[in-house]
């Protein structure tokens, strides 16, 4: 498997094969925030095929109570793997090594992550990687189905941090 920044060529490829529906245009808007420098959108490729992906958000989590807690944190956003076949099968831990070794290049000393309440494979997947709870935080977000039906969705959640190196001047241990 590689993994690698989301490229021009690369959209079409990622609506074939985990379309982002109608007027969501998911892939679109993650590339954007990554050619304005505000994110790396990640891509793992299995036989050239997409299978899954992860965008690194420079600018930190969306969510003002992760903002007020942690500003300046990163995060790991959107992580998805599919199809889910290969779930459980390293592809997502492979994408939050990827971004954290991105983070580490930067200097950066710290990555975070959100992950829901009802998500409690995820939650164990991210403890076992070292990440800790720092800030519950409520995610509001939108999608639409295969059939163009937008849906909200508010889900409650905790802002998970890893301390990349112990210098780090922010404090993670604030949970």
């Amino acid at each position: 498997m590689d993994i690698t920044a989301c490229r021009a060529e690369d959209l079409d490829v990622l609506e074939r094969f985990m379309p982002s529906y109608a007027d969501d245009a998911h892939h679109a808007d993650r590339y954007a925030r990554q050619a304005a420098g505000d994110s790396t959108y990640l891509i793992p490729w299995l036989d050239r095929r997409p299978v899954g992906h992860a965008e690194v958000r420079w600018t930190g989590c969306h969510a003002p109570e992760v903002r007020a807690a942690l500003p300046g944190c990163p995060d790991v956003n959107s992580l998805f793997v599919w199809p889910e076949s290969l779930r459980s099968r390293g592809v997502g831990t492979a994408l939050v090594r990827a971004a954290e070794r991105l983070a580490r290049e930067r200097g950066i000393g710290v990555m975070g992550l959100g992950v829901g309440d009802h998500n409690p494979r995820a939650a164990a997947l991210y403890a076992r990687l070292g990440y800790r709870p720092a800030v519950a935080f409520v995610d509001r977000w939108a999608y639409l189905d295969a059939s163009g039906v937008r849906h909200e969705r508010v889900d409650p959640g905790v802002f998970l941090v890893k301390e990349l190196d112990p210098s780090s001047p922010l404090d993670v241990r604030q949970a």
